[in-house]
């Protein structure tokens, strides 16, 4: 498939067998795209493959984003499957329901692999390839990387880590055509919000009891899906550095009703 806004563009999506990344994944191919996804959990991974097949050229790739060698090599697989590559998705994360006082360093640790180390090794090891085709990075940061949750500290900082660093990806891919930008969604069905406390098993998404946005509804993966595409087409072609809320009005301000 060719036609669509992202005809025949090469996608990569780290993080991208469920949740969001998977989203991501499928609008991709809607519009055309060929996609690769990563993710640890190899049946998930295999899962993810088949039910997105039906929409085009798709890939899964194990890999643990906070692993440099496994990120190497995933992007390698990348260029070898489809000959180069035009966007980066970096989308892989995790997260724990803990305040910063209360989060054991083993968990504070882990965060910062994934979510900041991996998002830093990908945007690393893709640029010349990106630069060769003056594609572009996405990041997938977080409302609480703009106004931090302290019920989730260190997720919040992690997650603010990964807005600087886009903008300075921004800069740094300025002169090459490199475009970086953040996206950061808030309450999204399915998305993060399946955090849990240190050693507790993860639980599926509850919306249930969530607070209701301005806008009237909680949010929808496909809410995000739609403004990365907006971010891996032509259309935003003199947009980079740019932190994009996508959260239906909660970070705007406090409501009058409150």
């Amino acid at each position: 498939m060719s036609e669509g806004r992202l005809g025949g563009k090469a996608v990569l999506v780290t993080g991208g067998t469920s949740g969001l990344g998977f989203a991501m994944a499928r609008r991709f191919l809607q519009e055309g795209a060929r996609v690769a996804i990563t993710g640890r959990d190899e049946a998930l991974g295999g899962r993810a493959e088949s039910a997105l097949r039906e929409l085009g050229q798709v890939w899964f790739l194990p890999a643990d984003a906070s692993d440099a060698a496994a990120v190497d090599r995933s992007v390698v697989r990348t260029i070898e499957l489809m000959g180069g590559l035009d966007v980066l998705v970096n989308n892989a994360g995790l997260g724990s329901l803990a305040r910063t006082v209360d989060t054991p360093v083993e968990d504070f640790d882990l965060m910062m692999a994934v979510n900041v180390r991996g998002c830093f090794l990908y945007a690393q090891t893709a640029y010349p390839h990106l630069a060769e085709r003056r594609g572009c990075m996405i990041h997938v940061s977080s409302d609480a990387g703009v106004a931090g949750e302290q019920s989730i500290g260190v997720y919040s900082m992690t997650k603010a880590a990964v807005i600087m660093l886009s903008k300075m990806l921004a800069l740094d891919g300025g002169p090459d055509g490199v475009r970086s930008n953040c996206i950061c969604p808030g309450d999204i069905v399915p998305g993060m919000r399946h955090l849990t406390a240190p050693g507790e098993p993860t639980r599926a998404d509850d919306p249930a009891g969530w607070p209701i946005p301005p806008i009237g509804r909680i949010g929808r993966a496909t809410d995000v899906a739609d403004a990365a595409v907006f971010l891996a087409s032509e259309e935003s072609a003199f947009v980079t550095g740019a932190v994009l809320l996508i959260d239906g009005g909660m970070r705007a301000g406090f409501p009058a009703h409150q």
